[in-house]
């Protein structure tokens, strides 16, 4: 299948006006799956455009389920046959969701997708009872889940360090289990702020836990009614952040965001103060201006946001600045290997993201502004938004597959276009 190209030129250096965005993809896929275990007590409103949500929301509307097993079931097998896509967050919430459903499922993805590892979250189902089993590759999608899951323990172990999605799968469909569930978390918690979105989100749906130490533990309890609202998502504000860091000058408002939002990507606003970004929360949203600083902070420490990882370090490629990074760990298995994308793309300007262990460290000796640049998106859709900025230092940048952004930020080019930029899809 063809994938056409976009490029992206701004002739002015300066960026302002108002831009939407979409509701927060992280938000919105676990208030799909609280509305489906409420059995209709929990409502959603603003739901996100952006793909991955689309395709969970389909997954779980009833009208879907009695589609597919009407007309697309197995030719050798009566089970119901799940699709996702390159949907990363779907799969794993999945995973747990369908141990509790009266139904068999094969659930399985992109060729991607059947590299990204679920094994983690197969073990600590299997070891509350579940029956999963691998279609293809022990520890891959696609897996067989026999529902009706029948309780064996309430007690799990998951390493703390690999994937935050495996936890909130595991605790989304915690107060359904028959004994509850008391998960340990074993070492450094990765991702933090996702955990605590999670948590917070239960909570607001009647779901009360208790967290000690390294323990978290949900009893058995019925969800109330009430409705969760999804904030816009700050993942997204984040590329605008970058935008404003690259121009010259910038001011831009971002309607809906708040100061103190469940969303762990926030933080972007501290990130981006050392570039000299100012956020102003008024008028229900935020004004982000660009003020004169010296760039000086050298360690970025990403393990609680690594959704931010491309975005922060393209901008100190870009700006020649020096910077160390840590807590990137779990990039190696998102919708690519983000560790050699980044690599391979900040090469076409002469820079190096060298790893050291644990520890990336930004050369940019022999940094260039090339007049034009390609580059690869590798199907991931935070590779297109976090490069698109560099249209504001490189004359021309053309960008593979135009429409990767619609996993998450469907109206990303298009919001681009409306503060100056211009987009044309190369035919």
């Amino acid at each position: 299948m063809k994938h056409n190209n976009i490029i992206l030129t701004k002739k002015s250096k300066s960026v302002k006006g108002t831009v939407h965005l979409t509701g927060s993809k992280s938000e919105c896929n676990r208030a799909l799956i609280i509305e489906a275990l409420s059995h209709g007590k929990v409502k959603v409103e603003n739901i996100s455009d952006a793909a991955d949500a689309v395709t969970l929301a389909e997954v779980l509307s009833p009208k879907s389920v009695a589609l597919s097993q009407k007309g697309s079931r197995l030719e050798t097998q009566d089970l119901r046959l799940v699709n996702i896509g390159p949907a990363g967050t779907a799969m794993r919430f999945l995973t747990a969701y369908f141990t509790l459903q009266d139904e068999e499922v094969i659930l399985t993805g992109s060729e991607r997708m059947k590299q990204r590892p679920i094994g983690v979250l197969v073990d600590a189902l299997r070891q509350l009872g579940a029956q999963i089993e691998y279609v293809e590759n022990d520890g891959f999608p696609p897996i067989k889940l026999k529902g009706s899951l029948v309780q064996l323990s309430n007690k799990v172990s998951i390493k703390g360090n690999i994937s935050s999605q495996y936890i909130t799968a595991l605790l989304l469909i915690a107060a359904r289990l028959p004994f509850g569930l008391e998960l340990h978390i074993e070492g450094d918690l990765t991702s933090r702020p996702y955990v605590e979105m999670t948590l917070a989100m239960l909570q607001s749906a009647g779901i009360q836990h208790t967290w000690n130490d390294n323990v978290i533990s949900i009893v058995k309890q019925d969800f109330k009614e009430t409705s969760l609202h999804v904030e816009p998502d700050w993942s997204a504000a984040s590329y605008w952040y970058a935008i404003a860091a690259l121009a010259d000058e910038a001011e831009l408002f971002l309607p809906g965001l708040t100061q103190y939002s469940l969303q762990g990507d926030s933080v972007i606003t501290e990130l981006m103060a050392n570039f000299g970004i100012t956020s102003q929360f008024k008028d229900g949203g935020v004004y982000l201006q660009k003020e004169p600083k010296p760039l000086g902070r050298k360690i970025f420490d990403l393990k609680e946001c690594p959704d931010l990882a491309q975005t922060v370090i393209v901008v100190c490629a870009a700006l020649g600045h020096e910077a160390t990074f840590t807590g990137l760990e779990t990039l190696k298995i998102k919708e690519t290997d983000r560790v050699k994308a980044l690599q391979n793309e900040l090469a076409k300007m002469g820079v190096k993201l060298i790893e050291k262990g644990q520890v990336y460290k930004l050369d940019c000796s022999e940094k260039f502004i090339p007049e034009k640049i390609f580059i690869n998106t590798y199907e991931d859709h935070r590779m297109a938004m976090a490069f698109a900025p560099l249209a504001l230092v490189i004359p021309e940048l053309e960008i593979e597959d135009e429409k990767v952004v619609e996993k998450s930020y469907p109206a990303f080019w298009t919001d681009l276009e409306k503060v100056g930029f211009d987009a044309k899809v190369k035919i």
